[in-house]
């Protein structure tokens, strides 16, 4: 086995590239691509408490590993003569495989695509988990010596950012990882002590490992090693929060909000939040994991404990217990009783604090709605129990208002108002001039407009809010008759029987392409408008059909018509006085208008400019 290991190490000392479009983002990160050069430090810093936090929770199950070592910290070794920089750690450490898969494979992902995207948005270079790159801002050679914990073999990884590395057996390692930086002319003060404990105090002084200095001197610790999460509310200024954030983000941004205090009582944990002023690149990311660290007595366990549901995923910090065991496995977080008291906390604790920002800071709370209100507006759907915590935090546009709640709009219903009446759509500014809206405008009776995706499922499950159901005005018959019109509407002017005949006439024109035809309460301007008389509103339809795997098709709509509308009124007289038959090309024309006016294409665009130009020359010819 031994033997096998080391003809592929010896294989692999051989130039090996880079993938593809790496060397761009080498040669982006050395000109600059971070606007401070000092995260470098940062960057590998975090990598190293990384590596002792895995090894310190791997020695809790194999205390083997730590080799009669148990001295966990970092070490940053200037040597002015070889103008190199040294930064090593006693963590868990690298095999030959993994030094070529985690430093020779950029974010998995070295695409023309990824880089453009980095080249726009610079901030998302630790997020795509590319830091350690950052070294070559100011290195123009870099190795990394490394010997994975429980392993007798050492390697080094070596490029000069130029679009090769290579990975070759290396002999007589401490267990670890130590990278060694030859660093460029132009970065000589990064051997200078001051410098470095200048930056360690602005970025790291919060790690909970020693970061340990040798200078020209003994060793010497320049961290405090206190872990921010771990000191009282009262003790950290805004701008240590900011640089901790920074950390967890990779944002170069202060948070929007700050979440920071200590649950005592059954459970004991101490929790620092932060809910980013900004959307993270990965907010979308299918697998809607949460972003949170669970430390056990100051002992990092795992990133990926779903300590919040994953509508507040964007959420980023730590949670600290004191209770919980230091051996607890990620396959046993899912079901541990401790978790799930304190993911139900914490849960609470930040719906509260969402309502009280709204309620003390709304400009802060607008911007963090804007930012995740179609996130958190997923927990609608999926978390029943705090739904009506979530509507009390929840804002919505209208017809009328901009950025209100649930109990503003409560507050101002017309009389004879049984509903909450609401209007999905894909697009807000469509959703606007809908149709389906103008008789609820006509009576002063204020709409929901519903335009991001999650909307049509979660309002579906809702019962209603303070007694009132939830309807929508794109669905079922319009309930308005109790509700007193501003002006009259149009349709009492029309001829009911020659309306009636005109329906009629459509069914028969329009067959399948319209489950029913039926004259409208809610148009008083528009001709026609489609609603639908299923269980799903087309805007849930359409969305559903364009999944493979959902089952659901596009249903045909009920188109309704304006009796009181001219062209209608017209149209009804055709019918009366020629026969069905006249009307086919208007009855077809008119479908097609109201899908259009719902943003769809017309299905059959040929038989559609046919039509047109047909009923153009009877008009003009």
């Amino acid at each position: 086995m031994a033997k096998s290991a080391t003809k592929k190490s010896e294989q692999s000392a051989k130039p090996q590239a880079f993938q593809a479009e790496v060397g761009k983002l080498l040669h982006m990160m050395v000109h600059s691509v971070y606007s401070d050069r000092d995260v470098f430090l940062r960057e590998l810093i975090s990598n190293a408490s990384d590596a002792l936090d895995k090894l310190r929770y791997e020695a809790i199950a194999n205390p083997g590993l730590l080799e009669n070592d148990a001295k966990l910290e970092i070490t940053l070794m200037p040597d002015k003569a070889a103008k190199t920089l040294t930064i090593s750690d006693g963590g868990v450490g690298m095999s030959a495989d993994e030094l070529s898969d985690n430093l020779g494979i950029i974010a998995k992902s070295g695409t023309q695509a990824f880089v453009e995207k980095i080249k726009d948005a610079p901030s998302l270079i630790g997020q795509f988990g590319v830091g350690f790159y950052a070294a070559f801002m100011v290195a123009s050679k870099v190795e990394v010596f490394s010997r994975k914990a429980g392993s007798n073999d050492g390697h080094v990884w070596t490029s000069d950012g130029e679009g090769t590395f290579t990975v070759a057996p290396a002999a007589d390692l401490s267990r670890g990882t130590k990278i060694v930086l030859h660093l460029r002319d132009d970065a000589s003060d990064y051997l200078e002590d001051w410098k470095l404990e200048e930056v360690v105090r602005s970025y790291s002084d919060h790690i909970a490992h020693p970061i340990m200095l040798q200078g020209e001197g003994d060793a010497r610790q320049i961290n405090s090693a206190s872990a921010i999460w771990m000191r009282s509310k009262s003790e950290v200024t805004a701008e240590q929060h900011k640089e901790f954030f920074g950390i967890l983000s990779h944002s170069a941004e202060a948070p929007a909000l700050t979440i920071h205090y200590r649950a005592e009582g059954r459970q004991e944990y101490n929790v620092l939040l932060y809910v980013p002023g900004e959307r993270p690149f990965d907010l979308y990311d299918p697998e809607r994991k949460g972003k949170q660290k669970l430390y056990v007595k100051r002992v990092f366990i795992a990133d990926d404990a779903a300590l919040l549901p994953p509508y507040l995923r964007f959420v980023r910090g730590v949670i600290d217990s004191a209770d919980m065991p230091l051996n607890l496995s990620r396959e046993m977080l899912q079901n541990n009783p401790d978790v799930a008291v304190i993911r139900k906390a914490v849960t609470n604790r930040v719906l509260s604090e969402f309502k009280k920002c709204a309620e003390t800071e709304p400009e802060t709370f607008k911007k963090i709605w804007t930012v995740f209100g179609p996130v958190i507006k997923e927990g609608l759907y999926e978390d029943y129990e705090r739904r009506d915590q979530l509507f009390e935090v929840a804002r919505f546009s209208t017809t009328t208002r901009e950025n209100i709640t649930l109990k503003d709009y409560i507050a101002d219903l017309k009389e004879n108002q049984t509903a909450i009446y609401y209007l999905t759509a894909e697009d807000p500014n469509k959703a606007k001039s809908s149709p389906q809206l103008e008789g609820y405008k006509s009576r002063d009776v204020e709409v929901l407009l519903l335009t991001d995706p999650v909307d049509s499922f979660w309002v579906r499950t809702a019962l209603g809010f303070d007694g009132k159901p939830f309807k929508s005005v794109a669905q079922g018959t319009a309930d308005l008759d109790l509700i007193e019109a501003k002006d009259q509407p149009d349709a009492s002017k029309a001829d009911e029987p020659a309306a009636a005949n005109l329906v009629s006439a459509f069914k028969e024109v329009l067959g399948a392409r319209v489950s029913d035809v039926r004259i409208s309460k809610r148009l008083t301007d528009s001709a026609v408008c489609l609603v639908n008389d299923g269980q799903m509103d087309r805007t849930l339809e359409k969305l559903l059909s364009r999944q493979a795997d959902s089952g659901v098709a596009v249903s045909a709509p009920v188109l309704e018509i304006n009796a009181g509308h001219d062209l209608i009124k017209a149209l009804a007289k055709l019918a009366q006085n020629k026969g069905a038959s006249s009307v086919d090309d208007a009855a077809h024309l008119l479908l097609d208008q109201a899908f259009m006016l719902e943003g769809e294409v017309v299905a059959e665009p040929n038989d559609f400019a046919k039509r047109l130009a047909k009923v153009m020359i009877t008009a003009f010819g």
